[in-house]
This record gives C-alpha cells, sequence and structure tokens, in this order.
C-alpha cells in the first residue's frame, strides 16, 4: 500500500511538472489588426535633412533611421545611402522614438499616438499589420529581447513596461503582460537598457535603477546630481557606462553632454568623464546604438551633424566621423 501511495504521489508531481513545463503563456490583449495592411519602404523620403533623429538601428538585412520630427521611419538596405535614397517605413506617426524587430515582425512606438505600430516583412515588403492603442502615456522606446523572446515597450510617464510576443511563432503579436514600476509613475524615463536577467532605467527624477527583468523588482539605485538628471540613455560598453544627457532637472538643453564612468556609485559626487566634446558638443545628444562593428549616435540642435559614426577600442574612443 505503501508502495502503491509513493507511485501516485510520484505520478501527481511529474503530472504538474509537464503541466508547468508545457503551460501556453497568457495573453493580455490583441491589437487592433488591419483590415488592408499598409505597405510601406516603397516611396522614397523627401527630406534632405533630419529633424530631431532618435535612433539608427540595424535589423537583419534591413537598416533604419527614426526621423523623429518628421513624424517618418525610414528603411535601406544600407546605412551609408544619402537620405533621399531611404524609403518611408511610416508617416503614419507623431514623434514615434525607436523601432525594434526579430527579422519577422518590427514593433515602433507612436509617441504622441499613445500606440505601438507593428509591421511584418513578407517576400522583401513591409506592411503594416497591427495597431496597438492605449499603450500608457507617451512609450518612448521599445527592445526586441532575443534570448526571452519578448518585445518590451516602455510607457515613459507612467513607469510601465508593456510586453509582446508572437504567440506559437506566428506573424501575430499580442500583449502579454504589464510590468509597473510605482517608483517610476509620473517621471520622464526616456529608456531602459536589457543586461541579462537585469534592467537598467534612466529617470528625469535623477535616478538609475537595476530591476530584475522578470518582475521589475528593484535590485540597485543610484542617485545623480541636478545638472544630470534629465538622463536620456545608459549603455554599457567595455569598461564603461556611457550616460546621454537633455537637461539639467529644471529642463535646461544647455546642460545637454555625454558623459562615462566605470562604477555607477560616482555619479552622485560628479566622479565622471565628459566625452561630448568628442562629438564636437553643443547639442543634445540622444540613443547610441551599435551594428556592423560600429556604435552610432544620434543628435540634435545642431545642423550638419545629426548622426555620428564611431569605435571604441581598449576604452578608447577613435574614427569618429559624421554619417549624417
Amino acid at each position: 500500500m505503501i508502495f502503491l501511495i509513493v507511485i501516485l504521489c510520484l505520478l501527481a508531481a511529474g503530472a504538474v511538472f509537464i503541466r508547468q513545463k508545457t503551460a501556453r503563456p497568457s495573453i493580455l490583449a490583441w491589437s487592433v489588426s488591419l483590415e488592408t495592411p499598409q505597405e510601406g519602404g516603397i516611396r522614397k523620403n523627401t527630406q534632405a535633412s533630419l529633424s530631431v533623429p532618435t535612433q539608427i538601428t540595424a535589423i537583419g538585412e534591413d537598416y533604419f533611421l527614426v526621423d523623429c520630427y518628421h513624424n517618418q521611419i525610414l528603411t535601406s538596405p544600407s546605412p551609408n545611402a544619402p537620405l533621399t535614397e531611404w524609403t518611408v517605413l511610416t508617416d503614419q506617426i507623431n514623434r514615434g522614438h525607436t523601432i525594434a524587430g526579430d527579422g519577422t515582425v518590427f514593433l515602433a512606438d507612436d509617441t504622441e499616438n499613445n500606440r505601438i505600430l507593428v509591421f511584418e516583412k513578407k517576400d522583401g515588403r513591409f506592411f503594416l499589420t497591427q495597431i496597438f492603442e492605449e499603450i500608457g502615456v507617451r512609450p518612448h522606446y521599445v527592445v526586441y529581447d532575443k534570448a526571452a523572446d519578448r518585445f518590451y515597450a516602455l510607457s515613459s510617464m507612467t513607469g510601465e513596461l508593456y510586453v509582446f510576443f508572437r504567440p506559437d511563432g506566428g506573424f501575430k503579436v499580442a500583449l502579454e503582460k504589464i510590468l509597473p514600476i510605482p517608483e517610476l509613475s509620473g517621471s520622464y524615463v526616456r529608456s531602459f537598457t536589457l543586461d541579462g536577467d537585469y534592467i537598467y532605467f534612466v529617470s528625469a527624477n535623477g535616478t538609475i535603477l537595476r530591476t530584475r527583468k522578470k518582475d521589475l523588482r528593484i535590485e540597485e539605485s543610484w542617485s545623480v546630481p541636478n545638472e544630470i538628471a534629465g538622463m536620456i540613455q545608459l549603455t554599457k560598453i567595455q569598461n564603461y557606462f556611457y550616460l546621454t544627457v537633455s537637461t539639467d532637472l529644471t529642463g535646461n538643453q544647455d546642460a545637454a553632454t555625454i558623459l562615462r564612468v566605470d562604477d555607477l556609485s560616482r555619479l552622485a559626487s560628479g566622479q565622471w568623464e565628459d566625452i561630448y566634446e568628442n562629438f564636437i558638443g553643443g547639442g543634445t545628444p540622444y540613443y547610441i546604438s551599435s551594428f556592423d562593428g560600429h556604435y552610432y549616435l544620434t543628435e540634435h540642435r545642431l545642423p550638419g551633424h545629426s548622426v555620428w559614426q564611431f569605435d571604441i577600442q581598449d576604452d578608447r574612443l577613435t574614427n569618429i566621423q559624421p554619417l549624417y
């Protein structure tokens, strides 16, 4: 009898394990699907210059350039093509900031419309197929996490991270869950940085947070001085954290700069290295990205150099040149 009870217990435990292992991710919401998908990437860009570019990135064999104040996302098979040779992926956005993709679907934030747009690539052609409405307040940053096979989109004013995925590997995207950080609600958060099982958030309230990726529980925090409180992005490159800054605590863009530090705890006492003069300086640096063996920086407020390309070798900035 005892033997039979043990066997039954083992079978029950195995059944629970199998159910847990094969449990399907939950779906919080589906988007509005367009009855007629809108094709993009076929009309040439007519703007001879960029107006507040926020991001340049590569996804698979395609390159994307977010031209924020022209309300468009451009795409090209080459990052070095003249601007008027890039094509318009979409102009159905209002002050969009970023785009991310897994090579099959691409998600872009439509900041002022509080939306996330979903594009598909089929047979070399791009189509806008889905629109997620009411994504927080001013969604500002989208990232694809290959390790988790998830897209994360940040509501920049509410401290909420929206998690999207493709059920069963299909083309259609669903919203899986919304992860909140109450400490960031009401603060302007322009970006976040994935780092293994953790996520860093930089906030305009003068705080950097390191949270667990799975539930956004705060693991560590650092304060920064008022002069660099309006942070944009934190990027870890080799032995340094690089930090782009838009304003001070009062919103003054004269404080805009790029700095780096090897230990985030040094920021509170002002022990950082200002490196903006390597890019001439005087503008407002925005997002740093990396692809094709180089780093890229978008910048605004100054004419003549909106996108930079540069390298970092042994923690030394080199080969700095304006791309656009």
